[in-house]
């Protein structure tokens, strides 16, 4: 939820379909981070992926992850933190492979 100052309700940014995967839902969201363009970027813990909503999107997109469960550089088990870095990398807590990730992820 986005709450605007001064607002009396927060307005739903990612996510709110209930759960599942779809790209319109989240399962168990751990982690968020906001860009400089006020894009959402969600670690979704038990989908094993990042979603990214852009500004105003009623839709994410999975931006790292999203292939399934497991221990390769294209995939994440239970991400739950994100940060980005001055140079706009994307570091991802990834739980339960007891590692960190840097992505280079796409402003589109």
């Amino acid at each position: 939820m986005k709450w605007l100052k001064g607002a009396k309700e927060g307005i739903v940014v990612a996510g709110g379909q209930g759960y599942g995967n779809s790209f319109k839902q989240l399962s168990d969201p751990q982690g968020l981070v906001v860009n400089e363009n006020g894009d959402v970027f969600v670690a979704d813990y038990y989908n094993d992926r990042v979603m990214c909503w852009p500004t105003g999107s009623k839709e994410g997109r999975v931006v790292v992850g999203g292939n399934g469960e497991g221990e390769g550089s294209n995939q994440l088990r239970c991400p739950r933190g994100l940060v980005f870095d001055r140079a706009n990398n994307l570091y991802v807590v990834d739980s339960d492979n007891h590692r960190i990730q840097r992505f280079n992820v796409d402003k589109n």
